[in-house]
């Protein structure tokens, strides 16, 4: 009977430890998983970015595609690094107003930080590139989506 009590005193309190140590695994489970959340979060938030920048870019390539005979005058800031341009910038109203849709739809996004480049690489060929840069509230480098096109001339 003594080695039956004196077993039970050193089983006293298991109980409580292992529960201790269940909610802490449980605790541990649930805060991986709301960084997974923050994580997902702000992938998705760059991904929704990337989307709208190839967009834009595919809007004023296909503006360019429309007037053919004008596509020197698309050029804004043609030369310099990607989102740090440089170059004289556009005074044509299709890039303007691409400009304004580009600055509303991606944070940190200036008209000085976006670049169409109009070059000759062959008789009667242009070969456009357009670089978005746009630059989260809390990101210490920019992001830029490049899109590259060939637009026959007439």
């Amino acid at each position: 009977m003594a080695n039956k009590h004196s077993s039970l005193k050193r089983q006293q309190g298991s109980v409580l430890l292992e529960a201790l140590i269940a909610v802490l695994i449980f605790s541990m489970g649930i805060i991986a998983l709301m960084g997974l959340q923050a994580v997902s979060i702000k992938n998705s938030v760059d991904a929704k970015y990337r989307a709208d920048a190839a967009y834009l870019a595919n809007q004023i390539i296909g503006q360019m595609w429309v007037d053919r005979s004008n596509l020197d005058a698309y050029a804004h800031y043609p030369a310099g690094a990607n989102c740090a341009p440089t170059g004289a910038a556009s005074a044509l109203a299709n890039v303007t107003n691409w400009l304004t849709q580009t600055t509303a739809a991606l944070p940190g996004a200036t008209g000085a930080k976006q670049q169409i480049s109009v070059t000759t690489p062959l008789a009667n060929t242009r070969q456009v590139t357009v670089t978005v840069c746009w630059q989260g509230p809390q990101e210490a480098a920019p992001h830029n989506f490049v899109a590259t096109a060939q637009i026959n001339t007439p």
